[in-house]
């Protein structure tokens, strides 16, 4: 070796990065600053892409977004202070939807962590209450312990955020630990087989066993387990808005619909008459059991990765806690129902002829501006196996929820954790990344598009080919229906004009307008055959968004 040539000594900033290629990671989203520069310019001489955002909070979306499609932990990378803090809503969403993303935060050298000093934030604490795990690097050595176990802890059990405080001198100081590379086998098995036992003893005695859906079953390979178990047992089935996908069309005849935020809908009157609840993959934040069980005595089974949390509308009977999918593929060989129970299958036949009627009305909805029934007709033909479509949250997202169906694990990503506005755009950034064969189609209001417009700059610069349609009213229209069911009036629900075809123009995106319901399908052809991102408004008639709210169960509104 030549005498001259220089080894460069090994950072924790380089450590980082070596941890996040040795966990798969391809993209990291972020925006960097002078506390977190050395891990930006690590990541230089790294295989994986960085991709500059335009606010924090959507690095953590689209974060999210990568962690739900993969099932492995998007990563978002800020410097410290405000970039933390920006950070909050994003990470917050993630937990409470079961998407695993670890956010790594800037900070100020730990000499310096006491002082009231330029940007100085005591990070840890404030992630703390919406991750699985906050901590800060103590040490160099401790560089690779610390982001291995964010990872372990956001693709564990039930996913979720997790957060990594980097301090500045940490980053650049010589990192005496080493990379921790995980076990090569890992993972929890099948529910403890007692247990198992009585749930089959339960699911053959009882008279019309009814399966609720959560967020988890959407997961591919729980998804196939279910269909499994539904088709071996003849059973009944609803699913949360965040269970989109977990069946195939072939069990549609098994399928109440969707359940989610108010107890208004025929798949309510099938969970209603169930004498046993079968809970897979569910979450309460999903859809509050007070809602749907409150004042019933029945038994629940709860199957899922973690123990539940218990109160007094959800204490299962008995708790099947461990691998979903292997779980279920033990209780399908414990159980065998012959047919599907006569309360169930009346209840189903009253709901396919509902759903008959609703497709002939949508299909007659000509007026303009377009009744959301229309565009959800539409929607249903064109959304095919090789579309992805991300939701944002609004009055739109109830009409989609309840009348698209999707037969694909994780082809619909739909938000009802946090509710958090502004989540489609990003998530569809995420889903170009992540399928890029794939066309992919996000959908907001007027209101929530502006939350994170800003990254239609970042879908340009990516060359992205994804289709932003914008359901506009000028309202934060979901906000304003309820307050007129409760005080008889509207207040701070206005909007000012926007226009979505200038406004892509002046990022240099497409912009579209669909003026008539005979222009959807043809416009949306148009926008998937551009190149690059395309913004697509629609003016909506949401003069029957009351009835998405009327016969409510008390305590729907919230």
């Amino acid at each position: 070796m030549d005498a001259k040539t220089i080894i460069k000594p090994q950072t924790g900033a380089d450590l980082v990065v070596q941890t996040l290629e040795n966990r798969g990671v391809e993209y990291v989203f972020g925006i960097p600053g002078a506390k977190i520069d050395a891990v930006f310019n690590a990541l230089v001489d790294s295989s994986i892409q960085t991709v500059v955002c335009r606010h924090e909070q959507n690095a953590a979306f689209i974060a999210g977004g990568i962690g739900r499609m993969t099932g492995k932990a998007g990563v978002a990378l800020v410097t410290s202070g405000p970039g933390v803090s920006n950070l909050v809503t994003g990470l917050a969403t993630a937990n409470s939807e079961g998407d695993p993303v670890v956010a790594l935060g800037g900070a100020v050298a730990t000499a310096e962590a006491l002082k009231q000093i330029h940007q100085t934030m005591d990070a840890v604490p404030l992630c703390k209450p919406i991750t699985k795990f906050s901590a800060a690097v103590p040490a160099p050595e401790a560089v690779g312990e610390v982001v291995a176990n964010a990872f372990r802890a956001a693709e564990s059990g039930r996913p979720g955020a997790a957060f990594v405080s980097l301090p500045k001198d940490i980053m650049t100081a010589s990192a005496r630990g080493r990379l921790i590379v995980p076990p090569r086998f890992y993972g929890s098995g099948p529910a403890d087989g007692q247990a198992l036992a009585e749930a089959g003893k339960l699911i053959a005695a009882a008279e019309n066993p009814v399966v609720v859906l959560g967020l988890l079953s959407s997961k591919p390979v729980n998804a196939a387990a279910i269909c499994k178990f539904i088709e071996h047992n003849h059973l009944a089935l609803v699913g949360t808005f965040q269970a989109a996908g977990a069946v195939g069309a072939h069990l549609l005849s098994n399928f109440g619909g969707r359940i989610g935020q108010l107890a208004n809908q025929p798949a309510d009157r099938l969970l209603d008459a169930a004498d046993l609840v079968v809970t897979i993959g569910y979450d309460p934040v999903e859809y509050d059991p007070s809602l749907w069980n409150k004042g019933k005595d029945r038994p629940i089974i709860h199957i899922d990765a973690v123990p539940a949390d218990l109160d007094n509308c959800y204490c299962p009977v008995v708790e099947l806690t461990g691998d979903i999918a292997q779980t279920l593929d033990a209780l399908t060989s414990l159980t065998g129902r012959p047919a599907k129970p006569p309360i169930s299958q009346a209840i189903l036949a009253e709901i396919r002829k509902q759903r008959e009627l609703q497709v002939a009305e949508a299909a007659a909805k000509s007026g303009t501006p377009i009744h959301p029934l229309r565009l959800c007709y539409e929607l249903q033909d064109f959304i095919g196996t090789d579309v992805t479509v991300c939701l944002d949250m609004g009055s739109f997202h109830l009409w989609l929820a309840r009348y698209v169906y999707s037969f694909r694990a994780r082809q619909i990503l739909m938000t009802n954790g946090q509710q958090t506005l502004g989540v489609a755009l990003p998530w569809g950034i995420a889903a170009t990344l992540v399928r890029p064969s794939e066309k992919v189609l996000t959908i907001s209001g007027d209101g929530g598009f502006l939350f994170s417009a800003m990254e239609l700059e970042t879908a340009v610069r990516l060359k992205s080919n994804v289709v932003h349609m914008i359901w506009i009213d000028g309202t934060y229209n979901m906000v304003g229906v309820q307050e007129v069911a409760k005080y008889g009036r509207e207040s701070g629900v206005k909007l000012g004009p926007m226009d979505p075809v200038k406004y892509a123009e002046a990022f240099d995106a497409t912009g579209m307008m669909i003026n008539t319901p005979d222009e959807i399908i043809p416009t949306l052809k148009r926008a998937f055959d551009a190149q690059g991102p395309v913004i697509i408004g629609v003016n909506v008639d949401y003069s029957d968004n009351h009835k998405l709210f009327e016969e409510v169960h008390e305590g729907s509104f919230n």
